[in-house]
C-alpha cells in the first residue's frame, strides 16, 4: 500500500503543476491586452464653402479608420486644397477624398472665388479696346465692360460666340457677366456696301471705299460725282443722282427743275429713293420725307410711320412697313398703288407704271400697267431682290442668276446668262448686275454709254 501511494502522489503533483502553469499563462496573456486606440479629427473650412462629409467640428475615430471627406464650394467659389495634417489624405487637391486616422489630425478645406477665362477677338475692320483682345481671367459674377471700336470706313455689326450673358449683342459698348469661361468675337464690316443704280440714261456705282462713279448721259451733270465721299447708298433718278452719306445727310446732282434736289436740310436719313422728278428719304424713326414734283400726290408721305424701305416710281411712291404691309401714294391710273392687300413683303420696287413686291418666301407680286408683261412674275421663286425699270422687272435669285420680264426692245431683259450676281438694278431701258467680285455687267440701251461699265471694279 505505501508503495502504491507513493506512486500515485507524483501524478497528482504533476496535474497540479500543469494547472498552475495554465493559470499563470492566462494571467500573463490577460495582462498583455490593452484597450483599442482612438484619435480626434478636427475639420474646418475657409470662406467660400463647407465640409459636408463628415461635417465640420471634432469627431473621434478608431485608429486606422478611413474617413470620407467631401468639400462643397458655395456658388461663385471653387475648392482649392486640404491643408493642415494632410499626410494620410488621399489627394489634397481633390474635393472628394479620404483621410486615414493614424493619429489625431486637424485639417481645413480651402476655397477661393471661382475664376473664368474671357477670350476676346475681333474681325477685320476694328478692335476691342475694353478689356482688350486676348484671354483674361475674372472672378465669377464679375460684370466686364466691353467696348468695340471700328476702324475708319468700317462699322460695328455685333458680338458673336458665347453671348448668353452679353447685355446687348448689337451694341458696341455693352457688358458681359463672367458666369463661365467664354469666347466672344466683335464683328465689323465696311460701312460702304458696293452697289449699282440705273437712271433714265445713266448708271451710278458705289465703291467699297464710299466713293462714287457714273457713266452715261450727263447733260444736267447727273454724272458729276467724282468728288463724292463717305457715301453709303446711291440712287439714280431720271436726270439726277442721289447719294446718302454715312452721317445721314443727302447730296444730289443733276436736273433739279422740280426741286427734287432740295435735300440739303435732310438729316437722320437711312435710305433714299428717286424717280422722274421727285426724291424720297426714309428717316431712322420710320417716317418719310419727299421733295420735288407733287402733281400726283407722290410726295404726300408726311403721315407715314413705321416704314422700313421706300421706292419711287415715275409718279408714285411706295413704302414698306415693318409688319410686311405696303403703302402707296401718287398716280394710280394703272392701279400701281393698289397694294393695300399685300402682306409678308420684305422689299418693294417701283417702275414707271407698276409696283413690285418681294415676299419672304421668295415669290413676287406686282400691280399696275402690264402693257408689255412687266409684272408677269407669278411663277418666280427663290428671289432675293427685285428691281423695276420703265417697263421691265428684274429678279435676282439666291443662286446668283437673274430673271427679267417685260419690255425687251433694247435687250434689257437678256440676263439669262448672268451668274454670280449679288445685286441688280434697272434703268429706263437697261439692266445692271453687280457681281461678287465687284465687277459690273449691263445689257440694254447704250445710246449714251450707260452700259459702259465693263472696267468698273467696285470692291
Amino acid at each position: 500500500m505505501k508503495i502504491m501511494l507513493s506512486l500515485r502522489r507524483p501524478h497528482y503533483a504533476a496535474r497540479v503543476s500543469i494547472f498552475v502553469i495554465i493559470v499563470a499563462l492566462i494571467a500573463g496573456m490577460t495582462g498583455c491586452v490593452q484597450s483599442a486606440l482612438s484619435y480626434d479629427l478636427t475639420i474646418g473650412s475657409s470662406a467660400g464653402g463647407s465640409i459636408t462629409i463628415p461635417g465640420e467640428g471634432t469627431a473621434t475615430y478608431d485608429e486606422g479608420t478611413v474617413v470620407n471627406l467631401v468639400a462643397t464650394p458655395d456658388p461663385g467659389y471653387r475648392f482649392v486644397n486640404w491643408a493642415g495634417d494632410v499626410s494620410t489624405i488621399g489627394d489634397v487637391e481633390d474635393a472628394t477624398t479620404t483621410i486615414v486616422m493614424n493619429n489625431a489630425y486637424s485639417i481645413i478645406g480651402n476655397f477661393v472665388n471661382q475664376q473664368y477665362d474671357l477670350t476676346a477677338t475681333s474681325t477685320a475692320g476694328g478692335s476691342i479696346t475694353m478689356p482688350g483682345e486676348g484671354t483674361f481671367m475674372y472672378d465669377a459674377g464679375t460684370v466686364v465692360n466691353l467696348v468695340a471700336e471700328a476702324d475708319e470706313g468700317y462699322k460695328f455689326v455685333d458680338w458673336t460666340g458665347d453671348v448668353s450673358t452679353i447685355k446687348d449683342v448689337t451694341v458696341a459698348q455693352t457688358t458681359i457677366t463672367a458666369d463661365d469661361s467664354y469666347s466672344i468675337t466683335a464683328n465689323f464690316e465696311s460701312k460702304y456696301t458696293p452697289m449699282v443704280a440705273g437712271g433714265a440714261l445713266h448708271t451710278v456705282g458705289l465703291r467699297l471705299d464710299g466713293t462714287v462713279v457714273a457713266v452715261g448721259y450727263n447733260e444736267y451733270a447727273e454724272c458729276v460725282v467724282g468728288g463724292w465721299t463717305d457715301v453709303i447708298q446711291v440712287l439714280a433718278g431720271t436726270y439726277h443722282t442721289i447719294g446718302l452719306k454715312a452721317d445721314g445727310t443727302v447730296i444730289t446732282t443733276g436736273w433739279c427743275v422740280y426741286e427734287q434736289c432740295n435735300v440739303g436740310g435732310w438729316t437722320d436719313i437711312i435710305q433714299v429713293a428717286g424717280s422722274f422728278f421727285h426724291t424720297v428719304g426714309l428717316k431712322s424713326d420710320g417716317t418719310v420725307v419727299a421733295v420735288g414734283d407733287d402733281e400726283n400726290g407722290q410726295c404726300d408721305v408726311g403721315s407715314w410711320t413705321d416704314i422700313v424701305q421706300v421706292a419711287a416710281g415715275a409718279y408714285h411712291t411706295v413704302g414698306l412697313k415693318a409688319d410686311g404691309t405696303v403703302a402707296a401714294v401718287g398716280n394710280n391710273g394703272w392701279g400701281q398703288c393698289n397694294v393695300a392687300g399685300w402682306t409678308d413683303i420684305v422689299q418693294v420696287a417701283a417702275g414707271c407704271r407698276h409696283t413690285v413686291g418681294l415676299r419672304s418666301d421668295g415669290t413676287v407680286v406686282a400691280v399696275g400697267g402690264d402693257f408689255v408683261g412687266q409684272y408677269t412674275v407669278g411663277d418666280w421663286t427663290d428671289i432675293v431682290q427685285v428691281a423695276a425699270g420703265y417697263g421691265h422687272t428684274v429678279g435676282l435669285r439666291s443662286d446668283g442668276t437673274v430673271v427679267a420680264v417685260g419690255d425687251n426692245t433694247s435687250g434689257q431683259c437678256n440676263v439669262g446668262g448672268w451668274t454670280d450676281i449679288i445685286q441688280v438694278a434697272a434703268g429706263y431701258h437697261h439692266t445692271l448686275g453687280l457681281r461678287s467680285d465687284g465687277t459690273v455687267v449691263a445689257v440694254g440701251n447704250n445710246g449714251w454709254g450707260q452700259c459702259n461699265v465693263g472696267d468698273w471694279m467696285l470692291v
